[in-house]
C-alpha cells in the first residue's frame, strides 16, 4: 500500500544544520541558517498542498546552493521520490527528461520563457503534472502563453527566510486565478503592514542571519519583514505586488516596476522586460526599461508606442535599452541592481 507523503515525513528524524545564502537579485546577499525542523515542516506542508508521493519523479534544475534547489533535494530525501540530475540548466536537455516520464519540475520564470521559446505552442508530455514557478515575479503574459499550451503551473512565493515557499497556489487555482500565488502553506501565517508590506511568520521560519554584522531574522513577534508588496483577497490567497525597493517615485507618482513589465511584455515583439528607476534632476526619477525583443519582430519606436496607449505619462519608460538577454543571477534570476546600472549609462533617451 502507497504510504502518503506525510505519513512518510513523520518517520523521518535527521539532526543538522545546513547554510544557504540569499539570491541578491534586490539587495545584499546575506547567509541564512536552517534547522532541519524547518525543512522538514516545509516539505510537510508542500505535499500537501501539490498532493507530492514517493512515486514523483523531480528534475532538479536549480541549484541546491540555494533554498529552491536545496528543497528540492530535502523533499526528495524526506518524501521518498526520485530526483533526476541533469546537470547545468540546457533547455534540449530539459525537454529530453520531460518525454522520459518527469512528473514535476521546478523553474524561475526565465527559465520556463527558454522552455516555451524553444517549443513555441507545444504541449508538455502528460506524465508531467506539475511545473512550480517561483524565484521572482512570473509576468502575466508568461502564464498566459504556457496555460493555453497546457502546462500544468503551480505558482509559487517563498524566501530563502522560510525554508522556500510560503504560499502556492496549486494547479487547479492558477487555472481560475492565473496572478495569485494562493495561499499560505499549511504553519505559515501571513500579515499586510503598513504601506502593504508583506509580513510572514511559522514552522518554517529559518534560524538567523550569519556574520559578524547579520541583522536579526525576524522582531520581537517572530515576523519577518519579507520587503515584498502584497495583498489577500476575499478567499485568503495572496497576490504579490512587488518590491518596496523595486517602487519607482517619478515626479511624487509610485510606479511598481512589475505592473509595466507585465505591459510590455504583453506586445508580442517582447520575450522580457526589466523595469528600473533612472535618476532625473527634475522628476527624481524616471521609468527606464531595458527588453528583450523576438528575433526579426522587435521595433522599439513600436513598442514605445504601445507604452504610450497603455500607460500614464508617470508610467511610461523615458529610457530604453535593447538587449540581446537580460543579465541573470547564479539561480537564473533577472538581476535588477545590475540592469539599473546598465540603463543609468547606457540607456536611450527620449522613445517613451
Amino acid at each position: 500500500e502507497r504510504r502518503t507523503a506525510a505519513e512518510a515525513l513523520e518517520q523521518v528524524r535527521p539532526q543538522g544544520q545546513a547554510v544557504v545564502w540569499t539570491s541578491g537579485s534586490s539587495g545584499r546577499a546575506r547567509g541564512v541558517e536552517l534547522g532541519f525542523e524547518g525543512p522538514q515542516a516545509s516539505a510537510r506542508a508542500a505535499a500537501r498542498r501539490l498532493d507530492l508521493s514517493p512515486d514523483d519523479v523531480w528534475l532538479c534544475t536549480l541549484s541546491p546552493a540555494h533554498v529552491g534547489g536545496l528543497a528540492l533535494v530535502s523533499r526528495a530525501v524526506l518524501l521518498g521520490c526520485t530526483l533526476a540530475l541533469p546537470g547545468p540548466w540546457d533547455t534540449d536537455a530539459v525537454w529530453w527528461w520531460l518525454e522520459r516520464g518527469v512528473t514535476h519540475l521546478s523553474v524561475v520564470p526565465t527559465q520556463l520563457l527558454r522552455l516555451l521559446e524553444a517549443r513555441p505552442g507545444a504541449a508538455p508530455p502528460s506524465s508531467l503534472r506539475c511545473v512550480l514557478v517561483g524565484g521572482a515575479h512570473a509576468p502575466a503574459e508568461l502564464v498566459r502563453r504556457a496555460l493555453d499550451a497546457g502546462w500544468p503551473l503551480a505558482l509559487t512565493y517563498g524566501m530563502t527566510e522560510m525554508t522556500s515557499q510560503v504560499a502556492t497556489a496549486p494547479p487547479d487555482l492558477v487555472r481560475r486565478k492565473p496572478a495569485t500565488v494562493g495561499p499560505p502553506l499549511d504553519g505559515v501565517e501571513l500579515r499586510i503592514a503598513g504601506g502593504g508590506e508583506l509580513l510572514v511568520r511559522g514552522a518554517t521560519r529559518a534560524l538567523r542571519y550569519v556574520g559578524p554584522d547579520a541583522p536579526p531574522l525576524a522582531d520581537d513577534e517572530g515576523w519577518i519583514h519579507t520587503g515584498d508588496l502584497a495583498h489577500l483577497d476575499a478567499d485568503g490567497h495572496l497576490w504579490i505586488t512587488g518590491r518596496r525597493v523595486d517602487r519607482i517615485v517619478s515626479g511624487g507618482v509610485t510606479v511598481h516596476a512589475t505592473e509595466v513589465e507585465d505591459v510590455l511584455v504583453a506586445h508580442p515583439a517582447v520575450a522580457q522586460a526589466c523595469v528600473a528607476g533612472v535618476p532625473h534632476p527634475e522628476w527624481g526619477e524616471v521609468v527606464g526599461a531595458a527588453v528583450v525583443g523576438v528575433e526579426g519582430e522587435f521595433d522599439l519606436d513600436d513598442v514605445a508606442a504601445y507604452a504610450r496607449e497603455r500607460l500614464s505619462a508617470a508610467k511610461r519608460p523615458r529610457r530604453w535599452l535593447v538587449l540581446a538577454e537580460l543579465p541573470t543571477n547564479a539561480v537564473g534570476k533577472v538581476n535588477r541592481r545590475r540592469v539599473r546600472a546598465l540603463l543609468e549609462r547606457d540607456a536611450r533617451v527620449g522613445a517613451g
